[in-house]
């Protein structure tokens, strides 16, 4: 089981790879046909909605709470009842994000006046920009069905990751990512506003998405008519542990989504610039912390239910050190190279080097809480395997709160780099609880070389992060590059950054026993 864990974890990381690669691909095309002006935050803003929602019903409190009841069945129960079970959470669900969809589409208005209250209140007076109102409300109405799609999308994958089939949910983001980029290069140029065009690629893309699955669950055997259940016993426990993991496990969204309220108050640019910036720090969150968090819950939830404590225990122990070693690395250069990364990836078309400037420094806000961001995917799943799901919604109500009092605090004199900065430091605070308490219960029992383990890493990383400081060029320097010389010296500067980082690990002697798994997890 230790080398299958590994490699699952490699699988979904090297799928996650691809998707996240065409992401940037799809940010720089968006860079250079919008840049950071009031199309780029209206666009942003139609497509963050329906993305928090999936990650409220798809990704998010769904999987955590379907994943681990999905494998009990799976461990105790014959396969007709299995597929009972997907057939009345498909049906069930379905019907729920049906009518959520509907509602979402015929009240785009008030959620746009919701979420972006600053443009609703320039609209309610007749001001210059009471545009932004009316076009993000159009807009949203293209992209809110992606929710729908999506939603069916993510429960494909869940059912497909318990199964141990990780390959085909990791790169099914690949399509939208495609899809966007397609209709952003040969679409939104041919319209009045270009950003109309990204929407239809967010709606086709999602649709893609939906029916790439259906084929691989057939051949599993488990593409089944959806029903509705809602007193179904495998229901009833679903919805029990999804009801309060609604709020618990999408803290980090609801935060992002207080920020874009307070941000639509604030300079034209703002919404932007934080997407830019928070879209770097999603690459290496996805390729790592998401891809570890994935493989590790069924891993959990079958120790759980198999009652290995010591397993369930060390599987946790060795997701935290894999994250802190992947990690810390990442944090820290994005902090150092965060100018030169947004230059080289989106410093062309309409992103000039004042959106490289302020994009730059909402990305050391968000990249000081990478780690913590990770962290919190890497212990949630402790809690949600053993179907707990009171505990993280008791820290997240306490972290989000924490947020809107920081927002307050630090973006009167910071502007839109105080909301990073809220942000950053509300998931740390969500990660301490979060590891507090299972290690309090006594459910994560640190490893006896755990604490020289991270403290090596940690050195290690500074180590990296005093080089990289001390040979990168200031901005002004890489404005002067060309594209070619500018991507060419920070590809040297990261993989010189990784050499530095493995040598001083290797100095420091930490070795790859480590970061092994024990045989019996």
């Amino acid at each position: 089981m230790s080398k299958k864990l590994i490699k699952s974890g490699m699988i979904v990381s090297s799928m996650t790879l691809i998707s996240r690669v065409l992401g940037l691909v799809r940010d720089i095309v968006i860079a250079n046909l919008m840049g950071a002006g009031a199309a780029a935050d209206l666009f942003f803003f139609a497509n963050k909605i329906p993305n928090f929602l999936r990650r409220l019903f798809a990704e998010g409190a769904f999987a955590q709470a379907f994943v681990p009841v999905l494998t009990e069945y799976e461990k105790t129960q014959p396969r007709e009842k299995v597929k009972e079970l997907i057939s009345a959470v498909s049906g069930t669900l379905g019907t729920i994000v049906t009518v959520i969809t509907i509602l979402g589409v015929l009240g785009s208005s008030v959620i746009t006046a919701l979420f972006g209250f600053g443009w609703f209140l320039e609209w309610w007076n007749g001001g210059e920009e009471a545009y932004k109102f009316v076009l993000a409300s159009d807009m949203l109405k293209i992209t809110f069905p992606y929710l729908w799609f999506i939603t069916f999308t993510a429960l494909s994958g869940a059912i497909l990751n318990t199964l141990g089939k990780f390959a085909v949910a990791a790169f099914t983001p690949v399509f939208l990512n495609i899809a966007i980029i397609t209709c952003a290069i040969y679409l939104a140029p041919t319209l009045p506003q270009p950003e109309i065009g990204l929407a239809i690629g967010v709606f086709i893309g999602g649709f893609i998405q939906f029916i790439f699955q259906i084929p691989f669950l057939k051949k599993e055997n488990l593409l089944v008519k959806p029903t509705w259940q809602w007193h179904h016993p495998g229901v009833v426990k679903i919805r029990t542990l999804m009801i309060p993991a609604l709020f618990g496990v999408s803290v980090s969204q609801i935060n992002l989504l207080l920020d874009t309220f307070i941000a639509s108050f604030l300079q034209t640019g703002s919404i932007s610039w934080l997407y830019y910036s928070d879209r770097l720090l999603e690459f290496p969150l996805g390729l790592f912390g998401i891809a570890i968090a994935t493989v590790i819950l069924p891993s959990l939830s079958s120790s759980h239910i198999n009652k290995s404590p010591e397993t369930f225990a060390k599987t946790i122990d060795w997701g935290i050190r894999s994250v802190c070693f992947l990690g810390i690395p990442a944090m820290l250069g994005l902090m150092v190279l965060a100018e030169p990364m947004l230059r080289v990836l989106f410093m062309r078309g309409e992103f000039d080097i004042q959106d490289v400037s302020m994009s730059a420094m909402s990305l050391w806000a968000y990249a000081s809480g990478l780690l913590s961001f990770m962290l919190v995917k890497v212990l949630a799943p402790g809690y949600y395997s053993r179907q707990d799901t009171k505990t993280p919604v008791k820290f997240g109500i306490i972290a989000m709160l924490s947020n809107m009092v920081l927002n307050i605090v630090f973006a009167v004199p910071f502007g839109y780099v105080g909301l990073a900065i809220a942000t950053a430091l509300s998931a740390t605070l969500n990660a301490s609880l979060l590891w507090f308490g299972l290690y309090k219960s006594g459910v994560y029992q640190r490893q006896n070389d755990s604490v020289t383990v991270l403290l090596r890493i940690l050195v290690s990383g500074l180590v990296m992060a005093g080089v990289l400081f001390y040979v990168t060029p200031n901005l002004l320097e890489w404005t002067s590059f060309s594209l070619l010389a500018a991507a060419t010296h920070l590809a040297v500067l990261i993989i010189g950054g990784v050499i530095v980082y493995l040598l001083t690990c290797l100095m420091l002697g930490l070795k790859l026993r480590h970061f092994k798994v024990s045989q019996d997890i």
